[in-house]
């Protein structure tokens, strides 16, 4: 179920779903979304801050629910990542989002939100947030507006030596790698069959990476997949006694026995030239010798 477009003089929300956020680390992209013609509003809880969350878990649901249930709000915004989101999952009804379905936007600690959206049919958006649109790219911006005011997104990297090429259409799920990890198993295990699948993620040590890839394809995540898409495997850490391979590598090394597609590095993720994917929705991946093109 894909939100409508936006229009000038529509509403936005912004939450906060986990790490705790200052009025004026939003200023930027409130001075943006009103430039873009949109009306913004706070979660009344907003700026609450109890330890390193944005309040408690009660007071970061209740945001989320009354801008979920409020119908002049087009789409939602979350502040910013860090941890949280999947400590009030359970406690949002999400059931008026089927009569007036509208954006949830972001990434990171938000996959809790889009696995959970995404496997009830809802199409949700991975990009920025606001807290980081003072750093983001032209390109990344661009991006976000496109999707919100077109319903239509279209990005083109250069190829990478490990991608496997392939053209495929379907719905793309995913987000961050981590995230995905602690969910199996949960009401928010994420749903590949038949997908197209998009990984991207921050700061981890490269073991982590191979045992929580390794951990994917035990669960059978990439059995039916359509496709692969990697995203920025940004900051990596290693042990002194090195891994041996980059998380590049590492994806590469538990996925090429399968036949879909697969791309490296697209740009998507913890960077500033972050692009935005429309969740949910069908795509088109061209995947060849030295571009890689999507289409939403």
């Amino acid at each position: 179920m894909i939100p409508n477009k936006l229009n000038k003089g529509d509403k936005v929300a912004i939450v906060a779903t986990a790490r705790a956020i200052s009025k004026e680390e939003l200023s930027q992209a409130v001075d943006l979304f009103k430039s873009w013609g949109l009306g913004v509003i706070f979660g009344a809880n907003l700026f609450k801050i109890e330890n390193q969350f944005a309040g408690n878990d009660d007071e970061r649901a209740n945001d989320l629910q009354e801008m979920i249930d409020n119908n002049d709000v087009k789409a939602i915004f979350c502040a910013r990542g860090g941890y949280g989101t999947a400590r009030i999952v359970d406690k949002i009804d999400f059931s008026n989002l089927k009569n007036n379905p509208k954006w949830i936007v972001g990434y990171s600690d938000v996959t809790s939100l889009h696995t959970h959206l995404n496997n009830l049919q809802f199409s949700t958006l991975h990009a920025t947030m606001p807290i980081n649109i003072p750093l983001n790219t032209k390109s990344s911006l661009d991006s976000l507006y496109a999707c919100l005011f077109e319903n239509s997104n279209s990005i083109s990297c250069a190829s990478h030596l490990l991608n496997k090429e392939g053209v495929v259409s379907g719905e793309i799920v995913g987000g961050n790698l981590s995230v995905i990890y602690s969910l199996i198993g949960s009401p928010s295990d994420l749903e590949t069959d038949n997908k197209i699948l998009f990984l991207e993620d921050l700061d981890e040590y490269l073991y982590h990476i191979d045992r929580m890839i390794l951990n994917l394809k035990r669960n059978k995540k990439f059995s039916k997949l359509k496709g692969l898409i990697v995203g920025r495997m940004e900051s990596m850490h290693d042990n002194t006694i090195s891994f041996g391979k980059t998380a590049n590598e590492i994806i590469h090394e538990h996925t090429k026995e399968f036949n879909f597609p697969i791309c490296f590095e697209f740009p998507c993720g913890h960077i500033n030239n972050n692009t935005s994917l429309i969740f949910n929705k069908n795509t088109l991946l061209k995947i060849e010798n030295t571009v890689v093109s999507l289409f939403q």
